[in-house]
C-alpha cells in the first residue's frame, strides 16, 4: 500500500475517532495519524496519500485547526499526491451545510494538481444541501455519526474498501 498519512481536524473528538477508525481498516499505522494542528510541509512530503477529515462548524465553515493546514497544503506542490476526503456533519440541525467542511478543503485543492479517490454516492443521505456534493457524489465519505451513528461503522468499511484498490 502506499505511505498514507491521515490528517484531521476534530474539536468535539468525532472526526479523530473517524479519522483512527479509517486508519485501522486501512492498516494505517497510529503514528501515521496526525492532528492537523501539528501538520507541517515535512510531513505531508512523507507520504504518497492523504486522507483528510474535518468536521463542518458554523454556517458551514471548516474545523478551526484547518485553516493553517489549509496554508501548508496550498503552498506545496501536491501533482504527484492522492487525496481522500472524509466530513463529519449534522445532516438533521445543519441539512442546509452538511459536510460543507469537505466541500472546502476539495475546493481549495481542486487545481493543486492532486488525485482526488473516494467520491461516495449521495444516495444513502438525508440533507438539504451541501457544497460537498458534484453531480450526485460527496466527494469522499460523508459522516452523520449524531443522527446515523449505525451507519458509521458500515459506511467506514465499504469506503475503506474502495480506497484499497486505488491505495494499493
Amino acid at each position: 500500500m502506499k505511505k498514507t498519512g491521515v490528517f484531521y481536524g476534530s474539536t468535539t473528538g468525532t472526526t479523530e475517532s473517524v479519522a483512527n477508525l479509517i486508519a485501522e481498516k486501512l492498516g494505517i499505522a497510529q503514528a501515521d495519524v496526525h492532528d492537523v494542528s501539528k501538520m507541517s510541509a515535512d510531513m505531508v512530503k512523507a507520504y504518497e496519500a492523504l486522507i483528510l477529515g474535518t468536521s463542518t462548524w458554523g454556517d458551514g465553515e471548516l474545523q478551526d485547526d484547518w485553516y493553517d493546514g489549509i496554508k501548508v497544503l496550498k503552498g506545496m506542490d501536491l501533482k504527484d499526491k492522492i487525496i481522500a476526503l472524509f466530513g463529519c456533519g449534522d445532516s438533521e440541525s445543519y441539512g442546509d451545510t452538511f459536510c460543507d467542511g469537505m466541500g472546502i478543503l476539495y475546493e481549495d485543492l481542486k487545481t493543486s494538481g492532486c488525485r482526488f479517490i473516494g467520491a461516495v454516492s449521495d444516495a444513502d443521505y438525508t440533507y438539504s444541501s451541501s457544497i460537498s456534493v458534484i453531480d450526485g457524489n460527496f466527494v469522499g465519505l460523508a459522516i452523520d455519526d449524531v443522527n446515523e451513528s449505525e451507519k458509521t461503522e458500515e459506511r467506514i468499511a465499504s469506503w475503506t474498501d474502495m480506497l484499497k484498490a486505488d491505495l494499493a
